[in-house]
């Protein structure tokens, strides 16, 4: 085993980890420690370096610190430097704890036994690995937290005795994302979009609003099948759409995802439901041989009911103590990113978004944010939002084509998807979850008050049965505000020049067209 006392690090350097330097800077933290131990875990998004400057500096995907920052180079000097300004990277810190071995990190622990760094290492390594290190509990000492809340989103405290530390981790050993407290996320949780969806709400009519959330669940279901690509008959969107409708009102377990997978898929006489016992991946196939030609690659079959079952614990126990649309987020992409299913994932992992925000209060009683239809909009970035995970992930994975036109991995990936860094993700549903918020709902409420309007006013100018009132609407809609020759020659022949010129104007003024 190695151990921290005579690891070799890196002196200064102008490349690293395939990614170059805006200037030679030594690596330090994370980018040392995976470095020197060799270990093949997901690159952090950031890596940090100590350059000759005496001015921090920030670029592309590096952070360079001053000299007065240097650790020492050493496995604790680097592990401090992590935790202090980094935060933390489970993935990362459990394949070097695997790579030490328990010596040198008894040893870290045993040289400031009651240091604030030394017992948040001691803490995370016996969390994650379920091995004590042979070290007496403490019995005294002010408690310290294992995450620190100011780098990233903590959960509830609870307090280890042992280690004299608030375990404020926002999951459990067997699913426990992080999400690092950016600018941007910092602007999007002070926006108060909950109160701005309430406030919104309140101001539409009862009746009116319940025909604004009618369409926009049917919305949110036929964009989730679109963005697979699929078509499916209306029963089949209809009956998504009233699943959708019902999120958050049951708690999620492994039977409540099988019950949304049977509904998701309709016809199932050709795909396996429950969880896959073979592997997955999303890719193409070579056209002449079939072989997987992948993009992304699930979790092993043998690391799903572990991962499944934690991520309901986290739901469950965590997901309440956070910000909702992170929590959601944090749910979801972990879903689709393991890909537990044969079929069905997508949508699934879209269902979890609305089952937080819903379980939560975050959007008005009654009301689905047509989350699907937004990403819809914006399917260049939900795609590299994925990829964003998927290209680091993709190259550690070992795997072999099998017969059938699968893959099949070979080495342990479980950490690649309980471990992860969602906050790509979280910041792309804000994203989402705010345009559903400032446009989506009311410009859907605005529309159907002028939709009533219109119909209101037609019923001054001529009498028509309803399937003639919605064939008028449809064609001006479809032709800005005019009714075409055609029309006027055909379906409505029997209008008068005076009431095809009253009929126009009072779409114009209903609608704002010219």
């Amino acid at each position: 085993m190695a151990n921290g006392k005579n690891q070799q690090f890196s002196g200064p350097v102008t490349v690293l980890h395939e990614r170059r330097l805006p200037e030679v800077a030594t690596p330090a933290g994370y980018a040392a420690l995976i470095d020197a131990y060799a270990l093949k875990v997901p690159i952090p998004l950031t890596l940090c370096a100590i350059a000759t400057r005496h001015k921090m500096l920030g670029a592309d995907c590096w952070r360079l610190f001053t000299p007065r920052h240097a650790p020492a180079a050493t496995l604790e000097g680097h592990l401090t430097f992590a935790l202090k300004y980094e935060g933390l990277d489970l993935a990362v810190l459990k394949r070097l704890f695997q790579a030490t071995g328990p010596d040198p990190i008894a040893a870290v622990v045993r040289a400031q036994p009651t240091g604030s760094y030394a017992r948040r290492i001691w803490f995370l390594y016996e969390w994650m690995l379920g091995a004590p290190l042979p070290i007496p509990d403490l019995k005294q000492g002010t408690y310290v937290e294992a995450l620190d809340p100011e780098l990233q989103w903590a959960g509830h405290p609870r307090n280890s005795t042992r280690h004299r530390v608030r375990d404020n981790l926002p999951g459990t050993p067997a699913f426990c994302p992080l999400v690092r407290r950016t600018a941007s996320l910092e602007e999007f949780t002070a926006l108060g979009l909950a109160e701005r969806a309430r406030a919104i709400a309140a101001q539409v009519p009862a009746d009116l609003l319940a025909r604004t959330a009618a369409f926009l669940l049917l919305k949110d279901s036929r964009a989730s099948y679109v963005i697979e690509g699929e078509r499916p008959p209306q029963d089949r969107i209809q009956r998504w759409g009233r699943a959708i409708g019902q999120a958050g009102a049951r708690p999620i377990d492994l039977d409540e995802l099988n019950r949304l997978q049977k509904i998701v898929i309709g016809d199932a006489r050709f795909v396996r439901l429950g969880l896959r016992t073979d592997g997955g991946f999303v890719g193409e196939r070579d056209r002449e041989t079939g072989a997987p030609i992948p993009d992304h690659i699930s979790a092993r079959p043998q690391d799903l009911t572990e991962l499944v079952a934690g991520m309901i614990a986290f739901d469950r126990d965590h997901a309440k103590d956070i910000d909702a649309v992170i929590a959601a987020a944090v749910l979801a992409f972990g879903f689709v990113f393991a890909h537990p299913f044969e079929d069905g994932n997508g949508r699934l992992h879209r269902y979890l978004i609305h089952h937080v925000l819903a379980a939560r209060g975050f959007n008005p009683p009654g009301v689905v944010f047509p989350v699907s239809a937004t990403i819809l909009a914006r399917i260049d970035d939900y795609r590299k939002v994925l990829e964003s995970y998927s290209a680091r992930v993709l190259p550690l994975v070992e795997w072999r084509a099998t017969p059938q036109g699968n893959v099949e991995v070979l080495n342990d990936t479980g950490d690649f998807y309980r471990y992860f860094d969602a906050t790509p993700q979280v910041e792309f549903l804000y994203t989402c979850v705010k345009s559903t918020v400032e446009k989506d709902l009311p410009e859907e409420a605005g529309y159907l008050r002028r939709h009533d309007r219109f119909r209101a006013g037609l019923g001054s100018i001529v009498d028509m049965p309803e399937r003639m009132v919605d064939l008028v609407f449809r064609m001006l809609r479809q032709n800005e505000g005019k009714l075409s020759k055609r029309a006027q020659d055909k379906e409505f022949d029997k209008l008068k020049p005076e009431e095809i010129v009253a009929i126009e104007r009072l779409y114009a003024e209903s609608f704002g067209a010219t």
